[in-house]
């Protein structure tokens, strides 16, 4: 129940191959914080341990707007390897983004880049963020494929183990339809997604990537797999709500 207008989900992803020489090996993990305050805003805090060498540890703390998910700002910190790789501040204006970070390899960097719309989606990478990325697909124009070409990652690298720093893509989304699936978090109603022509925005384009969110106004992801070589599994195995 909801306290002080304040509704905070909490929960943990498990990361597991799907390579048949790995198939069902656990290779990482994802605990999550999200807090719908009563002003509109969400609060995303996301630890993310990918255990594959070089193995990669990341922190986000991201603020997004309720109904569309657009991003207002965030901070990441990553290690690649067991050593420190960068950390960052994004923020996020109606005609301009911003970011200052520092990293191991290029030290200080500023950005500032100026924009026509505001941005629609901050890809920081962990996965609980790819099942909120869906709120942007508008759900009253059926099953069918949307584009959208005003976003951003902090990372290009496929597992965001590189910054961070501003990096603008596009991307399409397909809405499949909806469909019951049982995870070992329990068995949820869903929406099922797919990212696809990620090769005009990144320098390698992203394998095929299906998702399965909840299918309400929370968007927490269910189950997501990537095709291709990653051929990676992601999977909720705790969910509470308070």
């Amino acid at each position: 129940m909801a306290r002080n207008g304040y509704r905070t989900i909490r929960g943990k992803l498990r990361y597991t191959s799907k390579k048949p020489e790995r198939m069902g090996e656990e290779r990482g993990r994802e605990y999550f914080t999200l807090t719908q305050q009563p002003d509109g805003v969400d609060v995303l805090l996301a630890h993310c341990e990918i255990d594959d060498a070089p193995a990669v540890i990341r922190d986000v703390s991201q603020a997004l707007d309720h109904k569309t998910s657009a991003p207002l700002d965030c901070s990441v910190r990553l290690s690649v390897g067991d050593r420190f790789e960068g950390t960052g501040w994004f923020r996020f204006g109606k005609k301009v983004v911003e970011c200052e970070t520092f990293n191991h390899r290029d030290g200080r960097i500023s950005q500032k880049i100026e924009i026509e719309e505001p941005i629609r989606w901050m890809q920081c990478h962990p996965i609980i963020g790819d099942g909120l990325l869906m709120k942007l697909f508008d759900l009253s124009q059926g099953p069918g494929k949307q584009y959208f070409n005003n976003i951003m990652l902090s990372s290009p690298d496929h597992r965001g183990a590189t910054g961070p720093m501003l990096f603008p893509m596009a991307f399409s989304l397909v809405f499949v339809g909806e469909e019951e699936i049982t995870v070992e978090a329990g068995t949820f109603k869903a929406r099922q997604f797919q990212v696809t022509d990620t090769a005009e925005g990144l320098p390698e384009e992203h394998p095929p990537y299906n998702v399965w969110v909840t299918a309400d106004d929370d968007y927490i992801l269910l189950r997501a797999g990537v095709e291709g070589y990653m051929q990676t599994h992601y999977e909720l195995v705790e969910l509470s709500i308070e």
